[in-house]
């Protein structure tokens, strides 16, 4: 077991590598996916926005769920 500090650097810039590579490609797809979720209306009509609010609807579920996980659920270390 290595617990020098020389590893510990290079494990926290591998992991800071992968997280820059991982949010890259996230806001990447995201770029892409987002004018895709704004509905054009088929007559002239005002854009339907029910893509993109199902989208802002799961992301503020998730962090709820989450804060619910963390103030009851989690076991202290």
């Amino acid at each position: 077991m290595r617990s020098s500090l020389a590893f510990q650097i290079l494990e926290g810039a591998k992991m800071k590598r992968l997280l820059s590579h991982t949010s890259a490609i996230t806001g990447i797809l995201l770029a892409q996916a987002l004018p895709v979720l704004a509905n054009a209306p088929e007559g002239g009509g005002p854009p339907d926005y029910s893509g993109i609010s199902a989208l802002y609807y799961v992301l503020i579920g998730g962090i709820l769920a989450y804060g619910v996980y963390d103030t009851f659920f989690k076991k202290s270390s």
